[in-house]
């Protein structure tokens, strides 16, 4: 990697977890606040995950790992909510980044993919309904909600990203380095136990 990609992958490590922006619009920030070339090239998400985990790290150490256990409690009150839809943990809370500015991103795998958004209706929970790209790059709908984490003391965004239930199968496998994107509960649990 170049000098001019890790400059990048510095400066958008600082706003994702300064100010909660997801990787892709905090590189393209990254790459106006410095200054450079539209087309300049992009590091590459494991390498801004890199530089995220070292600005945690360094600036973050003592508030981040309590921030992100109560997100990732949050998330399971959740996931036993909508555990009717198989609902797996993803983002920044699942992979350990997570700060008081993240958002909770759950995927849903769903036999019929209206079928929560009716249990939203039916629990009387205001949500967007808004239509993002999926795990495998294709549109999906995704129901986005505002919710109360007491952990923190303050609302943070919940968004339900509605799979169809054959996607399940291959959204468990591991990437290159082994890393699997996505969790259960019972992965989650696992994981706040060792917290």
């Amino acid at each position: 990697m170049d000098s001019v990609q890790a400059e990048i992958a510095a400066t958008a490590a600082r706003m994702v977890v300064e100010e909660g922006l997801e990787y892709g619009p905090a590189k393209r920030r990254a790459v106006r606040q410095l200054r450079l070339p539209p087309r300049a090239a992009l590091p590459d998400n494991d390498t801004l995950d890199e530089a995220v985990r070292e600005y945690i790290a360094v600036f973050c150490a003592d508030t981040q790992p309590q921030e992100l256990a109560a997100l990732r409690r949050h998330a399971l009150t959740w996931m036993e909510r909508l555990a009717e839809f198989r609902p797996h943990l993803a983002g920044a809370v699942w992979n350990g980044t997570a700060t008081r500015l993240s958002d909770i991103y759950l995927q849903l795998f769903c036999d019929d993919p209206k079928s929560a958004e009716l249990a939203l209706i039916d629990h009387d929970v205001n949500y967007e309904a808004r239509t993002v790209t999926g795990f495998q790059g294709e549109p999906v709908e995704a129901l986005s909600l505002s919710s109360l984490c007491p952990g923190l003391g303050e609302t943070v965004g919940v968004h339900l990203l509605i799979h169809d239930l054959d996607d399940l199968r291959g959204a468990l496998r591991p990437d290159g380095r082994g890393r699997v994107a996505r969790g259960d509960a019972t992965a989650l649990r696992a994981l706040l136990e060792m917290e």
